[in-house]
């Protein structure tokens, strides 16, 4: 890793939707970090390739609302132009459905919540990405949302209930459809915010919170390697260009 600063742009859709746990490898890389709340920021204002990688965090939105949420559309853009010039990019739930967007694919609402602990299995191609780091460990899903894998992308990992949980384009663009960031305080206020939609699925927050009693520990220690693992290989990128 060189000594010069790398600057990370971290598009945000809620404040409790945050950075959590990737924020401490981003800046052990060498990262400087700018977080927008894109609901409130001129994203289409912004140098799509100025930042060396941007990440784009999850949120309520789908993908298709870009009428409802014309910030959505802007960041389409964005991402459309760093895409087009394999520029970095990393994405999360929204993220990742954004991405998916961008590529071409479909994104709708899914036939079911995915919600609470779940494993996710690495495909033959996610057992050599960074995305192995969670092959049996448990690791945050909420979303109702999911999307068609997009052409000319790897699917790195599904789950039980979606096909599409992580997908990469080269070694330039990771996204992952469940919540790698997560800590315990994001957690309990995720719990607090929306643990009443949590008996429809049945499940309560006492019994995630026993879940992340017990997979906690693993799954931040899997999210440090997955993103370290992306980081690293985007520095080996730099390098040989």
């Amino acid at each position: 890793m060189s000594g010069a600063t790398r600057t990370a742009l971290v598009l945000r859709h809620d404040s409790a939707i945050g950075l959590g746990n990737l924020g401490p490898t981003l800046e052990a890389h060498g990262y400087e970090i700018l977080t927008l709340d894109a609901p409130h920021a001129d994203v289409a204002a912004l140098d799509p390739l100025a930042p060396d990688l941007v990440v784009v965090l999850g949120g309520d939105e789908g993908a298709y609302e870009t009428d409802r949420y014309p910030y959505l559309a802007d960041e389409i853009a964005l991402l459309s132009a760093r895409i087009d010039a394999e520029a970095p990019v990393f994405g999360v739930c929204l993220g990742a459905q954004l991405l998916a967007k961008t590529l071409g694919a479909e994104v709708r609402k899914g036939p079911r919540t995915e919600v609470g602990w779940l494993t996710v299995e690495p495909t033959e191609a996610g057992a050599g990405s960074p995305v192995r780091h969670f092959a049996g460990v448990p690791t945050v899903q909420w979303h109702g949302d999911t999307f068609d894998l997009p052409e000319g992308v790897e699917r790195l990992a599904s789950s039980a209930q979606y096909e599409n949980q992580a997908f990469a384009k080269g070694e330039w663009l990771l996204a992952v459809q469940f919540h790698p960031e997560v800590t315990d305080e994001i957690h309990e206020d995720w719990l607090r915010q929306w643990g009443d939609e949590l008996p429809e699925h049945g499940l309560s927050p006492e019994q995630l919170r026993e879940e992340r009693a017990t997979y906690g520990p693993r799954a931040q220690a899997a999210s440090a390697a997955l993103l370290g693992e992306y980081l690293a290989g985007l520095e080996a990128r730099s390098a040989a260009a």
